[in-house]
């Protein structure tokens, strides 16, 4: 068998037992297209270390892949595939800063969507200029996470009540996402350019590349990245350390959360309320999303004098 084809064999034994594996899948397909029809007994550690250090990758995101492909390499081992595990050793590194992640001005957020047209202008680029556009905003402007937005079907987009139907989401829960009325109308003209040009698959997704099949990750990261280059939105330290697509529902956070103190009202009453819609577990999970901007650090310092000096708390 090839390696493609054992591949595919442990992903369906991960989803037999319960688990969606979405982010491994999604890791094994992009190992498997980089050894291409190499057979699995030749894969030496060497092949491995290249493509978990490749360009753009941050430390947890090397841990994540180092997991997931030593996963795989056991079961090829307890299958027989393999007489022992071709996986290099992966020594984590500790003392090495989580990601921090990218808030996105609104004037940067504006100079993306002004570059959508360039960063999809080629022939190479596999999703059309209204799809990146469409679905950037719907990242920021409904907080969602990428492979919720990518897995959307037109059914699950009310737009007579502007609501999102998120089903199976990261936590194998469904939530009910209200969205603002200019949300809506750009979602609503995007479903009515793109009505019957749907994925090949047979499911009426929302989002579709140029030659009709889903919305790949891959494929919406590299325009994205291309976009962001566009745009000139950089930061210091290196290519591992550059702003994602991600980093939009985390800047849908904080922006929102800036806006609350703001306008007086009670943050801590609409934290738990915020932990919803962005579908967390519990309210940790959107505490980590809230990366103290000098913007956000200045209104919650307003407030907190305003409190100390035994005044209003607006």
């Amino acid at each position: 068998m090839s390696t493609a084809s054992i591949i595919a064999d442990y992903i369906r034994h991960k989803r037999s037992l319960g688990i969606r594996f979405d982010h491994g899948a999604t890791v094994l397909s992009t190992f498997s297209r980089s050894v291409g029809k190499m057979p699995l007994r030749d894969i030496r550690p060497e092949t491995i270390t290249r493509f978990i250090n490749r360009e753009g990758i941050s430390a947890e995101t090397m841990a994540k892949q180092h997991g997931v492909l030593a996963g795989f390499f056991r079961y090829a081992v307890t299958r027989r595939r393999l007489k022992a595990s071709p996986m290099p050793s992966f020594e984590s590194r500790r003392c090495t800063p989580s990601f921090t992640p990218y808030i996105y001005s609104e004037a940067e957020l504006k100079r993306l969507l002004a570059a959508v047209p360039a960063a999809t202008g080629h022939t190479r680029c596999g999703i059309h200029a209204d799809t990146l556009r469409t679905f950037v905003l719907l990242l920021y402007g409904a907080g969602l996470r990428r492979g919720e937005a990518r897995r959307l079907k037109v059914e699950d987009v009310d737009l007579h009540r502007s609501l999102l139907h998120i089903k199976e989401t990261k936590f194998f829960k469904t939530r009910i996402v209200p969205i603002s009325a200019c949300l809506s109308e750009v979602l609503m003209a995007f479903v009515a350019k793109h009505h019957g040009r749907r994925s090949r698959d047979g499911e009426d997704l929302l989002f579709s590349q140029k030659d009709g099949t889903p919305l790949n990750d891959a494929v919406v990261t590299e325009a994205f990245r291309r976009l962001r280059t566009l745009a000139g939105i950089k930061r210091d330290g290196g290519a591992r350390n550059q702003p994602r697509l991600h980093d939009l529902r985390h800047s849908a956070a904080v922006h929102r959360v800036t806006s609350w103190y703001r306008s007086g009202a009670d943050v801590n009453d609409l934290l738990p309320k915020l932990a919803t819609y962005l579908g967390h577990k519990n309210l940790a999970g959107t505490q980590r999303y809230l990366t103290m901007t000098e913007e956000l650090l200045a209104e919650a310092s307003r407030r907190f004098e305003a409190f100390a000096r035994g005044g209003c708390h607006d």
